[in-house]
Order: C-alpha cells, then sequence, then structure tokens
C-alpha cells in the first residue's frame, strides 16, 4: 500500500456529489444498510455497474478490537463490552468507487472474516479455513496495548507463510484517539513502516462510527484504501498498467 504511486481509484470520490445514487445505494433511511446473503445494493440500469468480491482475513490477539473494527466499517452497532469471537463471524460490506482512468463505477463487495484468536488458537483448520481464496489480511494492533504491535511481526510471518504472496498485507492499528499516552507512538509507526514496506492505517473506537450517513466520512479512508490496494493488486497481476483503463480484469 505504498503512498509513493498514484492511486488507481478517486479517493473520496463516494462521499462527492457525483456518487449520490451509488451512496443511496447502500444506505437505507439515512443509515447503513445491513445485506444478507443474497441481497446486494439496486442501481437503475443506467447506473449498473461491475461487482468485484474481496475476501479479507481479519488477524490479531485478542481484544485489539477485530469485531469492532468490522461492526463500524459496516455501520453496525459496535459491541460495548469485548467477548471473545468463538469461531469464524464473517460480514460483507458493500463499497462503490470510481477508477481514475475510465471514470466508471465499481462497486466492491468486501466479505470480511473475523476469527477469534483463542479459537484459531485451539482449532488448527481454522486458520486455513481464513486464509482460503482470500485476498488480503488485516493485521490489527491496538495502540493502547504495545505487546500487540510488537508481535506484529512473528504473526505476519507465521500467517503470510511460503505462499503469501498473492495476499494483500494490511495493517491496522486500533484505539488510537483512546489514549493521550499511547503505548504505541508514531515514531514507532513509522518505523514499523520503513521496516515492513507496508502503511498503517489507523481506526478509532467512536461506536458506531460509520452507521449513519455523517458517519462515513470516518471510515471511507480506510475502505478506500482497501479496495485501492486490492483494485491495484488486479490490475497488476492482469497486465494493466495503474493508468491502463480501469476496467475489471478478466
Amino acid at each position: 500500500m505504498s503512498s509513493q504511486r498514484d492511486p488507481v481509484l478517486e479517493p473520496g470520490w463516494l462521499l462527492s456529489p457525483a456518487a449520490r445514487p451509488y451512496l443511496s445505494s447502500i444506505l437505507h433511511k439515512n443509515q447503513r444498510r445491513v445485506f444478507g446473503l443474497l441481497e446486494r445494493p439496486a442501481l437503475p440500469p443506467n447506473l449498473a455497474v461491475p461487482f468485484v468480491t474481496y475476501k479479507l482475513f481479519l488477524h490479531g490477539k485478542s481484544g485489539v478490537g477485530k469485531t469492532a473494527l468490522v461492526a463500524s466499517l459496516a455501520g453496525t452497532p459496535v459491541p460495548p463490552v469485548h467477548h471473545e469471537t468463538l469461531g469464524i463471524e464473517v460480514t460483507t460490506v458493500y463499497w462503490p468507487a470510481k477508477a481514475r482512468a475510465s471514470g466508471r463505477p465499481i462497486m466492491f463487495q468486501l466479505q470480511f472474516w473475523d476469527c477469534g484468536d483463542g479459537a484459531m488458537r485451539k482449532f488448527e483448520h481454522l486458520l486455513p479455513a481464513c486464509k482460503e481464496e482470500a485476498d488480503a489480511v488485516l493485521f490489527l494492533f491496538s495502540f493502547t496495548d504495545r505487546s500487540s504491535f510488537e508481535e506484529l511481526p512473528a504473526q505476519m510471518s507465521r500467517v503470510m507463510g511460503p505462499d503469501g504472496e498473492r495476499l494483500v498485507r494490511v495493517v491496522v492499528g486500533t484505539k488510537f484517539d483512546l489514549s493521550p499516552q499511547a503505548d504505541v507512538t508514531e515514531r514507532d509507526v513509522v518505523a514499523f513502516e520503513e521496516a515492513r514496506g507496508v502503511r498503517v492505517l489507523r481506526a478509532g473506537s467512536a461506536p458506531g462510527a460509520g452507521g449513519g450517513r455523517g458517519g462515513l466520512a470516518r471510515v471511507s479512508p480506510i475502505l478506500d484504501a482497501l479496495v485501492e490496494s486490492l483494485w491495484h493488486r488486479d490490475q497488476i497481476a492482469a497486465g494493466v498498467a495503474p493508468e491502463g483503463d480501469g476496467s475489471p480484469p478478466a
């Protein structure tokens, strides 16, 4: 997720006036709509867009906020009290974006796979199930828990493994707005980014941050960054330069 290249998707497009019909398709009564397994956003024929599906697996020690992050990104209520996720929970988030070169909107279907750390340690089959056909792994740490940050390199090596080249690596620091005296400093984050060659995204802790139309501004940078990274990977894999036509890879 290098910041040195030009983006292939238009940052912040979904919050622009031109994107209102697409934004409305993922809202219901000005709140984020929760889509069932077989549901998808409805658009009029003249605004039809290609749908692109990605599987994203969240990994991190217990208590860093994996479930809360997914709830925030999906616009659903964040659990007020931490409870260990007992198995695998899958949440679908639809996120429209616009290819810069072609000017064509795309509807991304993001499937977030959240698995409890305790369950993953107990049942060996859960990690392979979460990684199977995954497109990205989100490694989470908490700004208020230094040990979760220090464990990141070992976690990344263990989860990525020798077959992890096809996976997009994303690191998300949660709860960065909770403590003025954070256990993890900006200097720590910058050093990690330079050493590992990966960008660190920051997620706040406000409950229901992405639920309403106004709250989308809080979660759109993370969702934009995720689809940007994945779409860029697919363009490269398809042999299309970032300045290509923006069409979905064959």
